[in-house]
C-alpha cells in the first residue's frame, strides 16, 4: 500500500497539499493535526482513503504513535509533507519563552522526527516535501525565531536530499512569499514592537501549491515561488547579512 503522509493537515498549505495529493493515484493519506474535527472535515471532502490522526507534534509522544502505526501497517511511503508550523514577531526577552519553545519544537525538530521515523518506509521515487519560507534567506530581526527554524529547514532539506539522491528518494524545501492562509489568523502581534508595513505581495494559496507540486514532480532540491521571492533569493547570494537586515528593518513600522 502506498500512502502520502502530510502534518499540519487541518488547514493552510498543509490542506491545500492533501487535496493535491488526493489525485496523485496514492492507495491512503494519513492526515495529522491538532484538529481531530478539522481533519475529519477535510477527510469527507476527499477520494482517497484518510486515515486520521489528531496529534500535537509539539509533543514527542506523538512521534512514537506514528512510528508504530507505520511499523505495524505494510506502507510505502510516496509522500512525506512536513507543512506544521507557525509564525509569530516577538522580541528576545518580550515573548514569553513557550511560544519560542514551541516553534522550534514543531518547526525544527518535528520536521526531523518524521524524516528520520519515515525515510526506512520510502523507496524509490518517493518524496519528502519540507515548507519553508521567504524568511529562510536572511536573519530578521522582530520575526528572529521564525525565520531562523525555517533557515535551519532549509539547510536540513538541502543536505538531506544529497543523503536521499543515491535511494532515489527526492527532498524538495518550498520556499514561498507571504500566502493567504490562516498562519495569520494565529500570528500575534501584540508581543512585537516592529512588524511589517504590508505583506506584499500576497500570494494566492492554490496557486502556490499548484507551482510548488510542478516542482517536487521535478526532484527540484528547492522551489522558490514568486518574482519577488526569487529576487530576495538572489540578494541572498550577493548581498551581507548586514544589508539584507536593514532592508527589513525599513520594511518594519513600530506598533504602539
Amino acid at each position: 500500500m502506498k500512502i502520502g503522509i502530510v502534518t499540519g493537515a487541518s488547514s493552510g498549505m498543509g490542506a491545500l497539499i492533501t487535496r493535491k495529493l488526493d489525485g496523485e493515484g496514492l492507495d491512503e493519506l494519513w492526515l495529522i493535526a491538532r484538529r481531530k474535527e478539522r481533519l475529519e472535515e477535510l477527510a469527507s471532502q476527499l477520494n482517497t482513503k484518510t486515515k486520521i490522526m489528531p496529534l500535537d507534534l509539539t509533543d514527542r509522544a506523538s512521534f512514537d504513535t506514528i512510528a508504530a502505526e507505520l511499523k505495524s501497517s505494510k506502507t510505502q511511503i510516496g509522500y512525506l509533507v512536513n507543512a506544521a508550523g507557525f509564525g509569530e514577531f516577538g522580541e528576545c526577552g518580550v515573548t514569553p519563552l513557550e511560544p519560542e519553545l514551541q516553534m522550534i519544537d514543531l518547526n525544527v525538530k518535528a520536521t526531523v522526527s518524521m524524516c528520520s521515523i519515515c525515510v526506512p518506509y520510502m523507496a524509490k521515487n518517493s518524496h519528502i516535501v519540507n515548507l519553508g519560507s521567504a524568511s529562510v534567506f536572511n536573519p530578521l530581526p522582530y520575526f528572529n525565531i521564525y525565520a531562523s527554524t525555517k533557515s535551519f529547514i532549509r539547510h536540513y532539506s538541502r543536505a538531506l536530499y544529497y543523503e536521499l539522491k543515491p535511494k532515489d528518494i527526492w527532498v524538495t524545501v518550498f520556499c514561498p512569499g507571504w500566502v493567504k492562509t490562516e498562519f495569520f489568523d494565529h500570528t500575534r502581534l501584540d508581543r512585537a514592537p516592529r512588524s511589517p508595513k504590508k505583506y506584499t505581495p500576497m500570494l494566492d494559496a492554490q496557486a502556490t501549491i499548484d507551482y510548488a507540486m510542478k516542482g517536487i514532480k521535478k526532484n527540484k532540491p528547492i522551489v522558490v515561488y514568486n518574482t519577488f521571492t526569487k529576487f530576495q533569493h538572489l540578494l541572498s547570494k550577493v548581498l551581507p547579512s548586514s544589508v539584507l537586515i536593514r532592508l527589513w528593518m525599513g520594511m518594519l513600522k513600530e506598533n504602539k
